[in-house]
């Protein structure tokens, strides 16, 4: 058995965020596939023994005092940070700044850019109300990014941590989301900075693909 198991599909950015932060590790684990677009998540028995929220990623850690399981990717990426000893805040100010960022992801990156492409490219909803208010909140997200990154590499500290790790999450997709990055060259910059970390692997080669529309 592997060391970590991740409950996972390549469809799902947060999922990616715990997936990729196990590759640049050079972790030992396995992806097991979710049929969430088949409603694995919202059965009974999901929720009751796996995730009462309903939702992926979820991470296994196989260890000698008993199997720990965590869900949500911010807590995940977390306890990786201090399991491995990468990609987390030294000191007690790196600490809280890289928190604001993990919020600002979760509420306003994935929490807008997620939903969003899923309308766009997966549901294909056309350009109702709602996918342009998500888009409005996307690219306001965006332009924070792409301001906090002016003369700086990293979100948080010198040097990539869980926070940039967290944003990224949906950042190998922008075309389905239905921005052009070339209009954010800070945010655009990063990007590349974080596909070029030694380990990096995108999506498609660390999580079985869900969707079959």
């Amino acid at each position: 058995m592997a060391e970590f198991t991740l409950h996972c599909f390549y469809e799902s950015g947060n999922a990616y965020k715990a997936a990729l932060m196990l590759a640049l590790n050079g972790a030992d684990w396995e992806p097991v596939k979710v049929e969430f677009f088949k409603g694995e998540t919202r059965q009974d028995d999901w929720r009751t023994e796996t995730n009462v929220m309903g939702e992926v990623p979820v991470l296994i850690h196989h260890r000698q005092d008993g199997d720990f399981t965590l869900t949500q990717s911010g807590a995940i990426l977390t306890y990786l940070a201090r399991h491995f000893g990468t990609f987390g805040p030294q000191t007690e100010a790196e600490e809280f700044e890289v928190l604001r960022w993990l919020l600002f992801d979760s509420q306003k990156v994935s929490g807008y850019g997620g939903p969003l492409r899923f309308l766009r490219h997966l549901k294909k909803t056309g350009e109702t109300e709602s996918v342009q208010f998500l888009h409005g909140r996307f690219v306001a997200a965006l332009d924070i990014m792409n301001h906090r990154l002016m003369g700086r590499e990293w979100l948080a500290a010198d040097r990539c941590t869980i926070a940039d790790l967290a944003c990224f999450g949906y950042f190998n997709w922008p075309d389905e989301i239905g921005v052009d990055l070339a209009d954010y060259p800070n945010v655009a910059a990063w990007v590349e900075r974080i596909k070029a970390l030694p380990g990096w692997q995108p999506p498609e080669a660390l999580m079985p693909r869900a969707f079959e529309g």
